[in-house]
């Protein structure tokens, strides 16, 4: 099953930043408990959408970040 792509490069580039950010966070102390989990969760999942360029919440509804006519 091929993956169509619907995140641009930029899109891709801030989810990869706010991932480091919770990860900094998480690890340095600043925020714990449940609430530092979800965090590195969350970060998790941008770094790996960002990795395939690939949202599965956007493809749920229909939205990409990609100009006409990229791939």
């Amino acid at each position: 099953m091929k993956l169509e792509k619907n995140m641009s490069s930029t899109d891709r580039w801030i989810r990869v930043l706010i991932a480091l950010v919770f990860g900094y966070l998480y690890f340095s102390g600043i925020v714990g408990g449940v609430l530092g989990i979800i965090l590195l969760v969350v970060g998790i999942v941008f770094i790996l959408t960002s990795v395939v360029s690939w949202c599965p919440i956007y493809a749920l509804f229909n939205i990409s970040s990609l100009k006409k006519g990229n791939d």
